[in-house]
């Protein structure tokens, strides 16, 4: 049952680990298949070198269930599921505790357009969503974290950032689809480590123009976009 896509996340799980965005178990990705209504993601604590296709948890979107798999899902699984219900542009999740960008979460600062760099990927600044009330935390945290995560992104579909930091916590990324949400993983903890090291050096730094910051966002994203190759017609 759906043995490409737990391939696919299989390997995006296992990619996170390569580009350095994951210790010890700390991170999952998920993808989703939307005719069929399920999400697939990794098992909670199992460790990456042992970590096989056949692992990957099904889960029903509509109710969280289980369907099939004999472990038990990432206890991240209800932020990804509340993630996809809200935003069906949405066709994969990455979460890790990458090091700057998790410190900026921590700081419960969103991360300032400064340069070039970051317009590439995002249209303003990388939000931040509020830090859970008590009761929150003491409820359905995971769960809670994703309608956290909502309420700080608005109803746009998809969301035109492709992450956000959850105060305290660590970031979140999305996607098209699972690579692509751990693709944005990957622009995210370097955009973070930038912004950092630009405020270092100079900590009065101001954003990005505004003008610039829209020109190098609309370049790759968008109906408008120009970067990399346009498809040809077949004929």
């Amino acid at each position: 049952m759906l043995e490409k896509l737990k391939n696919e996340v299989c390997k995006a799980n296992l990619l996170l680990v390569k580009e350095g965005l994951v210790v010890r178990t700390w991170g999952n990705a998920s993808g989703v298949d939307r005719a069929r209504g399920l999400m697939v993601i990794k098992p909670s604590g199992v460790p990456y070198e042992r970590l096989r296709p056949q692992q990957m948890v099904i889960v029903e979107l509509g109710t969280g269930r289980v369907v099939s798999g004999t472990l038990r899902p990432s206890s991240d699984a209800p932020t990804h599921r509340l993630l996809y219900e809200a935003y069906r542009g949405i066709g994969g999740i990455a979460h890790t505790h990458s090091m700057h960008a998790t410190a900026w979460a921590q700081a419960r600062r969103a991360i300032p357009p400064l340069g070039t760099t970051h317009a590439d990927y995002f249209p303003g600044p990388v939000p931040c969503t509020r830090a859970l009330r008590p009761e929150e935390i003491a409820g359905e945290y995971e769960a809670n974290t994703g309608r956290v995560i909502i309420e700080c992104l608005g109803a746009a579909d998809p969301p035109e950032a492709a992450g956000v930091l959850v105060a305290s916590h660590a970031p979140f990324t999305w996607g098209k689809d699972v690579h692509d949400a751990v693709e944005h993983a990957v622009i995210l903890e370097h955009i973070a480590r930038l912004a950092a090291e630009t405020l270092a050096l100079a900590p009065s730094s101001p954003p990005i123009d505004a003008a610039l910051l829209t020109r190098h966002f609309t370049r790759k994203h968008g109906p408008g976009a120009t970067y990399g190759q346009q498809k040809r017609e077949k004929r």
